[in-house]
């Protein structure tokens, strides 16, 4: 319904709600109290000192004001409450003057102070209050005062438009108040306990809505008919002895999941999530290993070139002595080259292909792509996976993130593919030595960089800006260098990188590290997860204090990918109790719930989420059981088909993008 049919919404109002992202009179009642302000009448004698509080009063004196300096100003006046008489001084409402006559009852709401006898108001009403009242506190509106949007909510929640969200056999189940009444007291309630009842109703029809998308995606995918492969057992069990290495308990968990997917009539839409450095890339190889088995090729995208290369390289040598065509497919390659691995993969004369954005050219056929996986999977867009796909007829599909999420975030984000977590490190890994450092105490990390140095060992350095900005006194890439430069009378090479380099500046910069001619890198974070430098043993942050954990944790993860001690240096201006955590822990997932608990919703790399994961009166980490129980009544929803029955979420099916 149009907000223009609401009493109190006129042409110019409209425009302020528009801002707001508030469209209709749906939009409108959905956009809910974020507290509530308790006013009952109490007696000043029985009140603690700062404590704010609400009582009665009659005006005693006229109100003088008084002008502190342009656009701000005091109104003061003596008032009287239960027999004793006060001084009430409030700032910025010259306009209550004439209102507040001699003898006028009115309701004060603030703080007093014994010493001076004064009541500092936040508020006055000028009215005597009865009774207790709750008032709904909205976030604010420009252009519109609360006491006008209160007016327009009174009228918007007359019209009454309610459409069915949840089924009635679940409004029983857990005892929801009815529809019309939870949103009647969610926004002018009589008892705080008709405001938990409300909010209690409207989370679960926001999370249940929320969890139909996703779960109805899953449900179509969970059907999807795929290529059903026969596996050469005996083969995959050689090539997994022939590693240098055993594999972890959590890596075999991730193959046994991968490799039934694989021989499966369903198509694999699976989410190998690990913590950095856990191995997940093994896991993926010996899956395309089962695939070339099979007869299919594979295709294997990263986000950048780097990563491509360094995946090229040790894929190609663990395969070194089979009889396996491992090529690479990147920007940088010259036409030549590239049209050469596009005849070679239509010829089927490459079995595994490697490689970045490139390979989502529209020349590149294959004979027969059976398998495809995306690594750091979250760089990719949606119709980039798509394109890919689409190289192939239903291909399996495996999304890599070395990207620890909470539990709560794995529900939602990734609701919609099948999830395998790898925790437990490669045997020989040591745990990397986490400290938080004060800036004035980076001598003893200096001694501690020249000390690796010294054993032929290298250093990573990143800082959070490009230029250094007086303001806020961040390090900036520049002059860490000058610092350290000055610090090691330039006898160590240092490099540095950051994200407005050229690309082909970048890759040599690293490229120099990696080789080892550069012992010290200095960088912004655009350090790429997964790049393998075995010699870096050090990880300093300055500013550690500026990253969410989750950032902190994954920069950690440069360091420590080999069986030498690793250390990383936490260096802050301040004392932050939550860089503790990483002093204590060297588990991803473990940090992630904390950042979850220290940073809340939204992106735990310091970014919003956008879209569906904004929630108005949800919040994943307090509602987190109640997220449980939608997610096992959606199934069983969605399972005996009774979205059918629902107009509502007939209309959300035909807005789902069914390319994701």
């Amino acid at each position: 319904m149009d907000l223009l049919h609401i009493k109190g919404i006129g042409e110019k109002t409209i425009e302020y709600f528009y801002k707001e992202n508030i469209y209709s009179v749906e939009d409108l009642i959905s956009f809910y109290p974020y507290k509530y302000q308790i006013l009952k009448p109490e007696i000043l004698e029985d009140q603690k000192e700062d404590m704010t509080i609400t009582i009665n009063a009659v005006v005693e004196e006229n109100p003088k004001v008084s002008f502190i300096r342009r656009n701000f100003n005091s109104l003061r006046f003596k008032a009287e409450s239960y027999g004793k008489i006060i001084n009430v001084t409030i700032f910025n409402r010259a306009f209550l003057k004439p209102h507040l006559t001699i003898g006028k009852e009115i309701t004060l709401i603030g703080k007093y102070t014994t010493k001076n006898n004064t009541f500092t108001a936040t508020n006055i009403n000028l009215s005597k209050l009865e009774e207790t009242r709750i008032i709904p506190i909205y976030h604010s509106i420009k252009g519109i005062k609360q006491n006008t949007l209160e007016k327009i909510m009174r009228e918007a929640i007359k019209e009454g438009l309610y459409e069915k969200v949840i089924p009635s056999y679940i409004e029983t189940k857990y005892h929801f108040a009815p529809k019309e009444l939870a949103i009647k007291n969610i926004h002018f309630p009589m008892t705080t306990d008709e405001i938990r009842k409300a909010r209690e109703r409207m989370i679960y029809e926001e999370l249940f809505e929320f969890m139909f998308k996703i779960q109805f995606l899953k449900s179509l995918k969970d059907h999807e008919i795929g290529l059903e492969k026969k596996l050469n057992q005996k083969k995959i069990v050689e090539f997994i002895n022939d590693l240098p290495f055993s594999l972890t308990k959590d890596q075999e968990n991730g193959l046994k999941e991968g490799l039934k997917d694989l021989t499966s009539k369903k198509r694999m839409n699976r989410l190998l999530l690990g913590d950095v450095g856990a191995g997940k890339t093994i896991v993926a190889t010996i899956l395309m290993y089962a695939n070339f088995l099979a007869g299919y090729q594979s295709a294997f995208m990263a986000p950048t070139e780097i990563l491509a290369v360094q995946h090229f390289h040790s894929i190609r040598k663990l395969f070194q002595k089979r009889n396996i065509e491992v090529d690479l497919l990147i920007g940088s390659m010259t036409k030549k080259e590239k049209e050469s691995i596009l005849k070679r993969a239509k010829n089927h004369e490459i079995d595994i292909l490697i490689g970045t954005h490139a390979m989502l050219n529209e020349n590149l056929i294959f004979s027969n792509l059976g398998f495809i996986v995306t690594d750091e999977q979250h760089r990719f867009g949606v119709k980039q996976r798509e394109t890919l796909q689409q190289k192939g007829i239903l291909p399996d599909m495996l999304f890599m993130s070395a990207t620890p999420i909470p539990r709560t975030y794995a529900l939602t984000i990734y609701g919609d593919m099948d999830t395998t977590i790898i925790k437990e490190k490669p045997a020989g890994r040591k745990e990397i030595i986490t400290k938080v450092i004060k800036e004035n105490n980076l001598r003893e990390v200096l001694l501690k960089v020249l000390e690796e140095i010294k054993q032929n060992h290298q250093v990573y350095v990143v800082a959070p800006m490009i230029e250094e900005n007086e303001e806020t006194n961040l390090k900036d890439v520049n002059l860490l260098k000058e610092k350290f430069d000055l610090a090691f009378h330039n006898k160590i090479p240092i490099g540095i990188l950051h994200g407005k380099m050229k690309k082909n500046e970048k890759d040599d910069i690293m490229n120099q590290f990696k080789e080892g001619k550069i012992k010290i890198l200095i960088s912004t974070t655009v350090i790429e997860v997964g790049v393998d430098v075995k010699d870096a043993t050090i990880m300093i942050i300055f500013n550690a204090e500026r990253f969410g954990l989750a950032t902190l944790h994954q920069l950690r993860g440069r360091v420590g990918r080999n069986d030498l001690q690793s250390y990383c240096y936490l260096i802050c201006n301040e004392e932050k109790e939550r860089l503790k955590v990483l002093e204590d822990s060297n588990d991803g997932f473990y940090i992630s719930e904390k950042d979850f608990e220290f940073r809340g919703e939204g992106d735990l790399f310091g970014q919003k989420q956008s879209g569906d994961m904004t929630f108005k009166i949800a919040n994943l980490k307090r509602d987190y059981e109640i997220l449980l129980n939608v997610k096992e009544d959606i199934t069983e929803f969605i399972k005996q088909k009774e979205y059918i029955k629902f107009t509502y979420y007939q209309k959300i099916i035909e807005k789902i993008d069914f390319t994701n």
